[in-house]
């Protein structure tokens, strides 16, 4: 039985096939319209396809993006709806409207898109940059008001030894306790945790839904994002402290035993393996089918990311603790040797190199600038082209540094010990926030920044900062 505004629709189509109309910009059908969103959620400038139905027969239909037009497509003839926009630059954290209006019939439906600016990994990318170019929440004139918004414990003094990644609304984080941690973003509840037995100092990578982190048992775990549950777990022959990168279905990892493994993602079969001789604490690289990684030989190793053949490698004064950063055809690493080395990407031949003291922290690159902070808590800007020093600042520290920047919105974010935080300009290193956290040692955590809060892992605690 048609109800009434069905009956109304269809009287509509009857009076205006008799007037000779049917068919341009009417009603194709008497089923209220519908639009959805592929995905639903994702970052600024990120590409949303638009699907609808139930529009006027060829007619145009307008997409707005809360107030702004983003896009316009015409209708089938079943008044089906097939379009394209990016999520605005503006566009801040939060959830947002999407409405699509039909020009000639006035159908209008809306569907909800969350705005996220995750940070997944290890320095954000799989290329290590440091940089979420997607923040726009936090800005050199606001940052000053960012407060405390939670701090969680694990009960365990000085417990917390990875830097944090965040992903649609969770925190994860491994703890010196033994266990890798996923807390909800908001107010620090533990969602779940997953016990290990031994310290986990290797900073999880989110991928697909799957949790990749690294223990002190020489095993790398692949936990399901959501409920924690074991997935498969590989061992190594040592300890795994390095990140695991994950690119193209595969996982590729540092260990004590001196390996750089690739490891199939779902399974957890081994691909590959490459031994470098010495320690790799250092976090792979991954750039245009290439591995970048450090080893305590102080060498800097280019693998080919299929086969685990060596490509190049470039031999540094110091053993190499820190992680890769690839940016526009050129690798960024500290050695202990006190330099900072640019190579090519594809070669390994040396572009610069700039003194600087130890550096066991992995540097930032954002908008042809490299952000590094060395040993005596000193934080520089050097310019990626030339590695010539462009600002510098003491954080106060003199302690042994292996924190690494985070660049977001402006900001370059550093935990400086003795238990301090601090966010400079990254155009000048001037400083517009700090806040202390206590009296810690020396850490290896670095800060995240997403979906406009700073997170830190430091002590027996994980910080979020927000305004």
């Amino acid at each position: 039985m048609f109800t009434v505004s069905r009956r109304l629709a269809r009287l509509f189509l009857v009076v205006a096939s008799a007037a000779g109309l049917a068919g341009v910009g009417l009603p194709a059908s008497a089923a209220s319209p519908t639009v959805s969103l592929t995905p639903a959620a994702g970052h600024p400038d990120h590409r949303v396809v638009v699907a609808g139905s139930g529009f006027g027969a060829t007619e145009n239909v307008l997409v707005a993006f809360d107030a702004s037009r983003v896009a316009s497509a015409s209708t089938d003839a079943s008044g089906v709806l097939h379009s394209s926009f990016d999520v605005p630059a503006t566009a801040v954290p939060g959830v947002h409207q999407v409405t699509a209006t039909g020009e000639t019939s006035g159908l209008s439906a809306q569907s909800a898109f969350r705005v996220r600016t995750n940070w997944r990994t290890f320095r954000f990318d799989s290329a290590h940059s440091g940089y979420n170019p997607y923040e726009n929440a936090l800005s050199p004139s606001n940052v000053a008001g960012l407060v405390l918004k939670w701090d969680r414990a694990t009960g365990r003094h000085y417990g917390f030894g990875t830097s944090p990644c965040v992903v649609n609304g969770t925190v994860y984080v491994g703890s010196w306790a033994g266990s890798v941690y996923a807390l909800k973003s908001s107010n620090g509840r533990v969602r779940w945790s997953y016990p290990v037995g031994d310290p986990v100092e290797s900073p999880p990578t989110v991928v697909h839904g799957v949790v990749f982190v690294g223990a002190d048992d020489g095993s790398l775990y692949a936990l399901d994002a959501v409920t924690g549950t074991l997935k498969w777990s590989y061992a190594t022959g040592g300890y795994v402290f390095s990140s695991p990168a994950v690119v193209g279905g595969v996982v590729y990892v540092g260990s004590e035993d001196g390996d750089v493994y690739a490891l199939d993602a779902t399974t957890g079969a081994l691909r590959w393996s490459f031994a470098t001789g010495a320690v790799v604490d250092s976090s792979p690289a991954v750039v245009d089918g290439i591995v970048y990684v450090g080893s305590f030989n102080g060498t800097v190793y280019a693998l080919d990311a299929a086969t685990g053949a060596a490509i190049w490698t470039y031999a540094t004064g110091g053993y190499v603790f820190a992680s890769p950063a690839v940016a526009n055809g050129v690798v960024y690493i500290g050695s202990h040797d006190g330099e900072v080395y640019a190579l090519n990407a594809r070669t390994g031949a040396p572009i610069w190199s700039s003194a600087a003291p130890p550096v066991e922290s992995s540097p930032a690159v954002a908008r042809g600038v490299v952000y590094i902070e060395a040993d005596g808590g000193e934080v520089a800007a050097l310019s990626a082209s030339t590695g010539a020093v462009r600002w510098s600042y003491w954080t106060g520290s003199y302690v042994h540094m292996t924190s690494s920047p985070a660049v977001a919105g402006g900001l370059v974010f550093v935990e400086s010990d003795p238990g301090r935080v601090v966010a400079l300009t990254a155009s000048g290193g001037k400083l517009r926030w700090s806040s202390s956290l206590g009296d810690y040692p020396e850490t290896a955590s670095s800060p995240a920044v997403a979906d406009g809060v700073v997170y830190l892992a430091l002590g027996d605690r994980v910080w979020a900062f927000a305004r």
